[in-house]
């Protein structure tokens, strides 16, 4: 389009029409210039708005994570509470149906007492036979005696009976004092247990004050519980909104940010498309930079495999292996070492043309990187992961929007604007020219020249 106008600008005329033409041309050129210029500007200005929204995403991002998060451990912590509630009324009746025990306990100890009084009765009753029976005894043995021979076999079994009859009465005495202990016992454990008479007397039994208190505190906890989930409930509420209101912050972020894409794309084909008129910029040495290195890079890679140096299979190898302990996560493929061997005189030359080259690669088709300019091509630190993501840049994938769409151009030139991430937490504005690199007419990546402004 610039060209056509260019063309347009002068057409044959006249010396004093071309000397119109001639003074038109220039202002033109000039205009043009300007326009490169405050496109590159537009450029750079949408590349910083874009990466503050991309931080914005990723910070609504982890905020969602965080609240979805908070969100489940609240839900835990309600299901907990519901348990404890459950349990709480559990032991809230367990205490009542001890009670309601104990009562029935009393009943049944006043009965035992009646019952252990009949036994002790009875004990005294047999006591009471048994000094009757000896009695009996000693008085036949009496006769017995007075009988003489007669009698004999008699008072054996008179002595016998006096015998039986005194071991009983010891028997039952025992008896009646062992009952008498245990109806003392007995009766005090019915006095503590019987609540009712106990109340009645307003001298409350330990067992029972222990009970009555344990019943307090069950119930405290069971309000206590219900109390604390309603709280929970309403925080949980609270949080979906605060998820829900942050998802959608997120999706308008997204939105925004596919929308700053295509403004910076515009504003990229502006400067492609002052450059392709012919009318040098400041940005058309980088490109040129680019283009050379791309070709030299295309040149040394078809002598390889023409000299067998390197199969074509392995040079066009997509199997990225991860090598173990890197972080940033490295990978190797099976052309890195002569990558490492012929990319350096290349990379490391266009470096040095210009103080504002920041650095000069080789990338494959899906933007790995073989090998780095050697400020950037160190062997990364154990746990040092701010040191590596600065220091380390060879041997990794960079397949974001700019490291991809440099990576698969085929055109001749690719001009791109973005934030570069140089760990940290530090970033930088940079444009990149990029040109394609081709093995006997197969694309195999590009050469990506970054360049500041």
């Amino acid at each position: 389009m610039f060209q056509s106008l260019l063309r347009r600008s002068s057409p044959p005329a006249p010396a004093p029409a071309a000397a119109a033409t001639s003074h038109t041309g220039p202002n033109l050129q000039q205009v043009i210039e300007g326009l490169a210029q405050q496109a590159s500007a537009l450029g750079q200005e949408a590349a910083q708005v874009r990466g503050a929204i991309e931080d914005a995403s990723l910070a609504a991002q982890q905020q969602a994570q965080a609240v979805l998060a908070l969100a489940q451990q609240l839900q835990q912590v309600g299901g907990a509470q519901t348990g404890i509630a459950d349990e709480t009324a559990g032991a809230h009746k367990a205490v009542a149906l001890v009670g309601d025990a104990m009562h029935a306990v009393g009943q049944e100890v006043g009965t035992i007492v009646g019952t252990l009084r009949e036994v002790s009765q009875a004990a005294g009753e047999i006591t009471q036979i048994a000094l009757q029976t000896r009695l009996v005894a000693f008085n036949a043995s009496v006769e017995a005696k007075r009988a003489g021979e007669a009698g004999r076999g008699f008072a054996v079994v008179a002595d016998a009976v006096k015998d039986l009859a005194a071991r009983v009465e010891v028997s039952s005495k025992q008896i009646m004092g062992t009952v008498g202990r245990l109806d003392s016992r007995i009766g005090a454990l019915e006095r503590e247990v019987r609540r009712d008479e106990q109340r009645a007397s307003g001298d409350q039994g330990q067992v029972h004050r222990a009970l009555e208190q344990v019943s307090d505190c069950v119930r405290r906890i069971l309000e206590a519980s219900g109390n604390s989930r309603e709280v929970c409930d309403g925080l949980q509420a609270q949080v979906g909104a605060i998820e829900a209101e942050i998802r959608g912050t997120t999706t308008r972020l997204d939105a925004t940010l596919r929308r700053t894409e295509q403004f910076l794309r515009i504003s990229e084909q502006l400067i492609e498309t002052v450059a392709e008129c012919g009318v040098r910029t400041e940005d058309t040495p980088f490109i040129e930079m680019a283009q050379a290195a791309a070709a030299q890079v295309s040149q040394l890679l078809e002598h390889a495999v023409r000299t067998a140096a390197i199969s074509s299979t392995d040079l066009f190898d997509e199997n990225y292996r991860p090598i173990d302990g890197t972080m940033p996560q490295q990978h190797m493929t099976r052309f890195v070492a002569m990558a490492e061997r012929l990319f350096p005189q290349v990379q490391e030359k266009a470096l040095g043309q210009s103080d504002r080259v920041v650095f000069c690669i080789a990338v494959d088709r899906n933007g790995y990187i073989p090998c780095h300019n050697q400020k950037y091509n160190h062997p990364q630190r154990a746990g040092e992961v701010v040191w590596n993501t600065a220091n380390c840049r060879n041997r990794r994938i960079f397949n974001d929007r700019t490291g991809l769409a440099s990576a698969r151009n085929q055109r001749p030139f690719l001009l791109q604007t973005y934030r570069r991430d140089m760990g940290g937490g530090n970033f930088v504005i940079l444009k990149e020219a990029a040109a394609p690199i081709t093995v006997a007419g197969r694309h195999w990546g590009g050469v990506r020249l970054a360049f500041k402004f």
